[in-house]
């Protein structure tokens, strides 16, 4: 399937040593990989532009990618602002003095829907240029997932992102909800929204609502069976978006109805549920009032671990892929968790460290326009080093 590098072997290793080769550049390392000019033209249809002797837009991106992606001493605004002198002098602008006032200043003035804007439009690009041989039958499929993540207890974050109810108060970290969807071609990030861990409407189900717009028709959907309800398949299939999606663990299978297709492979009739609160009666109204899914079960047998049954339901047309094609595109879900993975053990996103609510979405997009980076990177090099390649 995917033919860029994956670099998911061990915990996450593989990732890590490329994002360390980035880090171990002197200076900016993102500047040669991230142009001045692609930042300002982002920043300036945000009316984010700003410019100064020294902490123009462009070089506080640089700095603060270099800054998030590091650990320890190294991720320290004193640190940062060293390594601005050293890409001041090598290339010929203006040093800034040692105090770290001015680059918090600077850096607090950066916009986090610019930085979503430019990291959302990296993986799109690179999605766009994905070899035919990377997509699953020709389709661009979209993995869908979501996870936490900490940061520290101040009253802001707290008013935010309330710790764990679970926790007792002051000995609880504020902790916030993402839903993401990522490329299955190239593991980019495409689109995240984000919430507080609870409350109403801020499930997983409620963010991937906010983000229908970032998929496009053609794409398919693959996700866990938390996100195999009707109005969620219904609304993706009204804008010609396939699903694949493990069947949620409240529906009970039963093969011996509907039209049977094979062995554990049938077709099946859902009707519609009743208006929940969030949907409005005009969106409701648009909803069909029955659904016909395939539904399929297959087996996963493993060496060393349990005998699985996983039961997938999908809106793919059943003369066109086989039994084995739904199985194999299902599978690849568990990637979307390795990726995860990737963001928050290799790239420091378990836990943020910024101290205001703003500061956390900054550093949250900060930290996947440098995962994007670095994925781009990576797909880069298997074009460029591929038969017939070209570069992305």
């Amino acid at each position: 399937m995917r033919s860029i590098p994956d670099f998911r072997e061990g915990s996450g290793s593989g990732f890590r040593r490329i994002a360390e080769a980035f880090l171990s550049q002197p200076g900016l390392p993102f500047a040669r990989l991230l142009s001045a000019e692609r930042i300002e033209q982002v920043f300036a249809r945000h009316g984010n532009l700003f410019g100064g002797s020294v902490y123009t837009t462009a070089i506080m991106v640089w700095s603060f990618l270099g800054q998030v992606l590091r650990d320890g001493k190294e991720a320290s605004c004193q640190a940062a602002v060293a390594r601005v002198v050293v890409h001041q002098q090598q290339t010929g602008g203006a040093a800034p003095t040692s105090d770290t006032g001015d680059y918090c200043r600077a850096r607090a003035k950066l916009s986090h829907e610019a930085l979503r804007a430019l990291a959302v439009e990296i993986g799109a690009e690179v999605e766009q240029h994905a070899k035919a041989e990377w997509l699953w039958k020709g389709h661009h499929a979209k993995l869908v997932d979501g996870f936490t993540f900490t940061m520290p207890d101040t009253p802001a974050n707290q008013a935010a992102y309330p710790q764990h109810t679970a926790q007792q108060q002051g000995v609880g970290f504020p902790i916030a909800r993402a839903c993401v969807i990522l490329s299955l071609a190239t593991a980019c990030i495409l689109d995240l929204a984000l919430g507080p861990y609870s409350g109403k409407e801020t499930g997983e189900t409620a963010l991937l609502r906010t983000l229908l717009e970032s998929l496009a028709q053609g794409d398919v959907l693959v996700a866990d069976r938390f996100y195999c309800s009707f109005l969620m398949i219904a609304l993706l299939g009204q804008r010609g978006i396939e699903v694949c999606a493990r069947l949620h663990q409240r529906r009970v299978a039963d093969f011996r109805r509907g039209r049977r297709l094979g062995p554990d492979d049938h077709l099946i009739t859902w009707t519609k549920p009743p208006r929940p609160e969030w949907m409005d009666e005009e969106t409701y109204a648009t909803i069909p009032d029955t659904l016909t899914l395939r539904e399929m079960r297959y087996f996963i047998v493993a060496p060393g671990c349990r005998v699985r049954l996983i039961t997938v339901v999908t809106l793919l047309d059943p003369d066109a892929y086989s039994r084995q094609d739904i199985a194999q595109l299902y599978g690849f879900r568990w990637n979307s968790e390795l990726d995860i993975r990737s963001i928050k053990q290799a790239l420091n996103l378990g836990h943020v460290r910024c101290k205001s609510p703003e500061m956390v979405r900054r550093e949250l997009w900060t930290t996947l326009l440098g995962y994007n980076l670095i994925r781009t990177t990576a797909a880069a090099a298997a074009v460029l080093h591929s038969p017939g390649g070209r570069r992305v």
